[in-house]
């Protein structure tokens, strides 16, 4: 089964802001259904959109689990725990040690050591080089990057393996081959190189990840015990204590000695810092030797995506500096060397046709130069950038918010020119911002409407209280915030059913109005005519029922007579 990328996206949470796409650098996350997610084969793991996503949708990638399952295997599992950790956590090395011996570990060490190998290797190069310019392979989002984005400077990373790597190959030397070695630090980046060199690095934790196991497991950091077995194997650091500031790798390799003094050492941290630094520059015709300590974080490690802590940098720095050592002599051969070779692997930026370029760009309605803003706000640097963008599926129109706001312009203008009633929008000013054609026809006289039917922006800017006869109402909806509603509202001669409702509370209200003149008069017309009907049949009924009552007594009279003149008895005696 294909692990998950170290960085990922919860659909659910993502609220399509975009803002994850302008901060990428690379341009590694693709929208689709208003969701943005990474591109795997362009992303480098940096974490910056991890940092900078309002929602959290961005997350990375929990390998806890797979750490707990190397506990299970029997083999001992050991820690390269990056030297930020002096900065973040404010405890002890002993302290440090017994938290994650608590956790599981076999043991706790120095990614330091690793760093302080590398340094003296890189030192050995730059002496025995050739001139040219020399790229340090310390940070794997510096690495990747140039692999993916820059190959043409491959051949300038110094073919070294990462302080992390070089570490565990170290620690393998001196523990065995067969236990296991997990980093824990600030870098996302480095769950990437635990994935492609599963021999030497068996898993990678961020801070963030430590904390939270710390939690799960209940570990009491301040009260926690400590032994003698409490400490660093198979020794503390020294110099390398410093790789994770700006500058502090450049400043253990002048430790080592540098045996001529035509080496420039300059620090860039940052992608976009770095990607500056490359520009109009010919690494084959450089005359001197140039060594750039390249960091994918700005200010380096101590601003990695995961270092979880609040603190200033300048006191994590401080701090650092605080428990670093240095050592009189530094060694000219480094006990341990990871060979790394940085192959180029470009990624494929296609080029399409034009016609299919202004297709795009008619889609999103761009058809000038001038309507090519430019403004950023879909999170490319430019509209055909964003229609390459578009093109490849890697983006979508709805990004566009100038586009967006055209088709709700035309959606909103397409409602308000087919409603019947008349429609109107005042601000707080009383000043019209936008009416339809029905409350022109309806309040504007012949003379009125012809002018201003000859205006681009039509009733735009008039005063409410020159159109109509109830300005009052909006005055008021605009000073309480509340909706009204007005029926059989009379001016005049004619009737009004008005509803006038709260946009933006106090500076925006819209209302919609109906002429229901018509619809009273005919409404007033069958009220007589039903009175007239009822009336008539009043009378008819009256009348039918005098009939009645005369009917009735004549009958009453007649069987009444019949009823005296009848003898029973004698019937009887005539049979």
């Amino acid at each position: 089964m294909e692990k998950q990328y170290p960085v990922y996206t919860l659909k659910n949470e993502c609220n399509d802001c975009y803002k994850c796409i302008r901060g990428c650098h690379i341009k590694a996350i693709r929208i689709h259904g208003g969701s943005a997610s990474v591109i795997n084969d362009k992303c480098i793991a940096c974490g910056h959109c991890v940092t900078i996503c309002p929602a959290g949708a961005k997350r990375v990638r929990s390998d806890i689990e797979v750490v707990k399952a190397l506990f299970l295997t029997g083999k001992k599992v050991y820690v390269s725990l990056a030297p930020s950790w002096a900065g973040v956590y404010n405890i002890s090395k002993e302290k440090m040690v017994a938290v994650l011996k608590k956790l599981g570990f076999a043991g706790v060490s120095e990614t330091a050591l690793g760093a302080q190998e590398v340094s003296i290797q890189t030192a050995k190069m730059l002496n025995e080089g050739k001139n040219g310019l020399y790229i340090s392979s310390a940070c794997p989002v510096i690495d990747d990057y140039i692999r993916l984005y820059k190959p043409e400077f491959a051949k300038c990373i110094t073919p070294i393996a990462s302080p992390a790597l070089t570490h565990c190959g170290l620690l393998k030397d001196m523990l065995g081959e067969d236990i296991k070695v997990v980093f824990i630090g600030p870098c996302i980046a480095k769950k990437n190189e635990a994935d492609s060199h599963p021999d030497l690095m068996s898993a990678a934790l961020t801070f963030d990840e430590l904390n939270y196991w710390m939690k799960e497991e209940f570990i009491d950091v301040d009260n926690i015990e400590v032994d003698d077995s409490c400490h660093f194997v198979p020794a503390s650091a020294y110099e390398g204590a410093l790789y994770p500031l700006e500058g502090g790798m450049n400043e253990t390799i002048k430790q080592v000695g540098i045996d001529k003094n035509d080496v420039t050492f300059i620090a860039v941290s940052s992608l976009e810092s770095f990607d500056k630094s490359l520009q109009n520059i010919n690494p084959d015709k450089i005359e001197n030797k140039i060594f750039v300590e390249a960091l994918g974080c700005s200010g380096g490690c101590i601003n990695g995506p995961c270092l979880s802590s609040d603190k200033s940098r300048i006191l994590i720095t401080s701090d650092i500096y605080a428990n670093t050592q240095y050592r009189n002599t530094v060694p000219k051969e480094a006990r341990k060397v990871v060979p790394q070779e940085y192959i180029p692997a470009p990624v494929k930026t296609e080029e399409y046709p034009m016609e299919q370029v202004v297709k795009a760009l008619k889609k999103i309605s761009k058809h000038s130069q001038e309507d090519e803003l430019n403004c950023s706000g879909c999170g490319y640097a430019s509209c055909r950038e964003f229609v390459n963008a578009l093109i490849a599926g890697d983006a979508e129109p709805s990004q566009c918010v100038s586009y967006m706001r055209k088709i709700a312009v035309r959606k909103a203008a397409a409602m308000l020119r087919c409603m019947p009633s008349a429609v109107v929008i005042v601000d707080s000013n009383m000043e019209i911002v936008e009416a339809n054609d029905s409350f022109e026809h309806m309040f504007l006289s012949e003379d009125m409407y012809e002018i201003f039917a000859s205006r681009q922006d039509g009733l735009s800017g008039a005063a409410i209280d020159r159109i109509v006869q109830f300005s009052e109402l909006f005055k008021s909806a605009l000073d309480t915030g509340k909706d009204i509603h007005q029926e059989h509202y009379a001016i005049e001669d004619k009737v009004y059913d008005i509803s006038i409702f709260t946009i933006e509370d106090n500076e925006l209200v819209g209302a919609v109005i109906s002429d229901v003149t018509k619809s009273e008069m005919d409404r007033s017309k069958i009220a007589q005519k039903a009175r007239e009907v009822i009336t008539k049949n009043i009378a008819t009924v009256q009348e039918i029922a005098s009939l009645l009552g005369e009917h009735m007594v004549e009958t009453e009279l007649l069987l009444n007579s019949i009823a005296e003149g009848y003898d029973p008895q004698g019937d009887n005696k005539g049979g």
